[in-house]
């Protein structure tokens, strides 16, 4: 049987701020991205959601970012490389602590927001964060965009790289996602989304905004856990894959 991980970014409320259903979320997906203090989430509520993830297999993931908590991760900073490699590797290990309390560990490690971007093309910064990753621990793999520069930096450090694919965000025609600040950038329909995802996987296409159709390898789907609707979303999105006969599982 056909299989796909079913991710989320989770863990991202900040003290009385919460940000999303994690709970819910987590009775749906197979791994979990969570935020490591520096774009979002603090200490407590993260202990608290890596205990939820292990009570239910969930595989637990670091969401690192640029050190932005007032942008939300979401804008570009042009970090010396050392200072970034560094910077990934405090997130990682912070993470790593909290898990291995709840009772888990990290299993692997996704870029977020402007720096998920960044190093799609950016390589000084894509080979910080891919050195940052091997340096705690060679075994983890990365997430990504497949065909990025920083699979690249990551696959020359023998890491192993896990093709992303993005469930509510817009494609433009070289494969990259649409910018958030642009129109359409983010869907929002639960069905037209499921339909989209199962196209996705089933044909390894997806359509881009110009109305062209792009080639994409899916070993992860994401579902933003952020996202108005994000529950009604990624159960849409689950449903149809089981519908398709995919098995929803964790990537080895």
């Amino acid at each position: 049987m056909p299989s796909v991980d079913l991710n989320a970014d989770l863990g991202e409320g900040f003290g009385v701020w919460e940000l999303g259903d994690d709970t819910a979320m987590l009775d749906i997906v197979t791994s979990a991205n969570l935020a490591c203090g520096f774009h979002a989430g603090d200490p407590a509520g993260l202990a608290r959601t890596s205990r939820a993830a292990a009570e239910r297999g969930v595989r637990i993931g670091a969401q690192v970012s640029y050190r932005d908590l007032a942008g939300f991760g979401r804008r570009f900073i042009d970090v010396a490389p050392a200072e970034l490699t560094a910077e990934v590797i405090y997130q990682i290990g912070a993470l790593q602590a909290l898990a291995r309390v709840a009772g888990s560990d990290v299993g692997y490690v996704k870029p977020h927001g402007a720096l998920y971007n960044t190093v799609v093309t950016h390589r000084e910064q894509a080979r910080a964060v891919a050195e940052a990753v091997h340096a705690v621990d060679p075994g983890l793999p990365v997430l990504n965009l497949a065909g990025s520069v920083f699979f690249e930096e990551a696959q020359r450090l023998g890491l192993r790289t896990v093709a992303e694919a993005f469930a509510d965000r817009a494609y433009r025609p070289d494969g990259t996602l649409v910018p958030r600040h642009e129109a359409g950038a983010v869907l929002r329909d639960p069905e037209q989304i499921a339909e989209r995802v199962g196209r996705m996987v089933q044909s390894g296409q997806v359509p881009a905004v110009d109305g062209s159709s792009i080639d994409v390898r899916v070993e992860s789907i994401c579902v933003h856990g952020d996202s108005p609707g994000a529950v009604e979303i990624a159960t849409a999105v689950r449903d149809r894959l089981l519908r398709d006969g995919i098995e929803l599982t964790a990537f080895a």
